[in-house]
């Protein structure tokens, strides 16, 4: 997403951003964050919702890492009954309720303000989404997040979230996300507190085998109105992980 001119961070701002905690630092972007590359695409949202439709309908829906509320509007058309986002940021929560639209016969809406990696709810949701937050969980981090996930879920549930196609190496792309991954390590070995922001080690085949680990039943959904890659490979798949009954 492009950001109109004059309402995106500063490049002070963003600096200041990197040099603050993770939750610290989506405090301070929060009010300018829906200006800027990190949110979630519309054709993304849109393919995600496009995907889950013969899915459901679902009944209640967690968007998981919400930040102000992107997923939240996937699962507004999809779920029925209630949807909640979760978050650690008071900041990105506080702007995600501000800009919510009240919507004639739209589910219920609650934002939580949580910790994902211990998740305040019960087995109560039928769908849970995420997008664009796998990169602030360092791997070792991600069995537990993915298991708490399955916790929240009912019965043959489902946990959904888009991954890109990894860039093929040498190209402009992965000399970009090396870079920045690069970028990302020194900063946290030379400055504290740590930021962690690492898109580079989110592989599907190990996210594979950690969503099976934390008891999901995993398949892969081509996102074809995003297009192919030369190979032929989608640039975009959805991950849809179930929670068997």
């Amino acid at each position: 997403m492009s950001a109109p001119q004059g309402q995106g961070p500063t490049f002070r701002e963003l600096v200041v951003q990197a040099l603050s905690s993770v939750e610290r630092g989506y405090d301070l972007l929060s009010p300018k964050f829906d200006h800027t590359a990190y949110r979630t695409s519309a054709s993304v949202l849109d393919s995600v919702t496009g995907a889950l439709r013969p899915l459901g309908p679902f009944g209640s829906g967690l968007d998981v890492c919400c930040g102000t509320g992107a997923g939240m509007g996937v699962l507004r058309q999809v779920c029925r009954e209630r949807i909640t986002g979760v978050d650690f940021s008071a900041g990105m929560l506080a702007v995600g309720r501000a800009r919510a639209r009240a919507v004639p016969d739209a589910p219920r809406t609650d934002w939580v303000r949580a910790d994902v990696r211990a998740l305040p709810f019960g087995p109560v949701f039928d769908l849970a989404v995420s997008f664009g937050a796998f990169g602030h969980f360092l791997p070792r981090e991600r069995p537990g997040l993915f298991a708490q996930v399955h916790s929240v879920l009912r019965p043959s549930g489902r946990f959904a979230f888009p991954i890109v196609a990894p860039a093929r190496p040498g190209s402009r792309p992965y000399w970009s996300l090396l870079a920045f991954d690069t970028a990302m390590r020194v900063r946290n070995a030379v400055w504290r507190p740590s930021f962690v922001m690492y898109y580079r080690t989110f592989r599907l085949g190990d996210v594979w085998k950690e969503l099976i680990g934390a008891g999901f039943e995993v398949e892969l959904r081509a996102l074809e109105d995003l297009g192919r890659r030369v190979d032929g490979s989608p640039r975009c798949r959805l991950v849809v992980a179930t929670r068997p009954v």
